[in-house]
């Protein structure tokens, strides 16, 4: 996704996380995406700097963050209007 892109950043169906509640937010030009590397991750998954709307909170109460790096997996493209 390029940057600008407007995103919702979705909360895992399987755990309660990474962050408390599902938002919006904005694809950050900080740096290009990067592959994970995490054990965890899927074949070629990519990470994003996102710039929140409003600050968040991530699922261990930590924050509030205005802007992190989050893997592909959590974030879904809002459709142009």
């Amino acid at each position: 996704m390029p940057p600008g892109t407007r995103v919702t950043v979705i909360q895992d169906p399987s755990w309660d996380g990474p962050w408390q509640v599902e938002f919006q937010g904005t694809i950050d030009d900080l740096s290009a995406p990067e592959p994970v590397q995490h054990s965890l991750a899927r074949e070629g998954e990519l990470a994003y700097w996102v710039v929140f709307d409003e600050p968040q909170h991530d699922s261990s109460g930590d924050g509030p963050f205005r802007k992190a790096w989050i893997w592909d997996r959590y974030l879904k493209r809002i459709p142009e209007a």
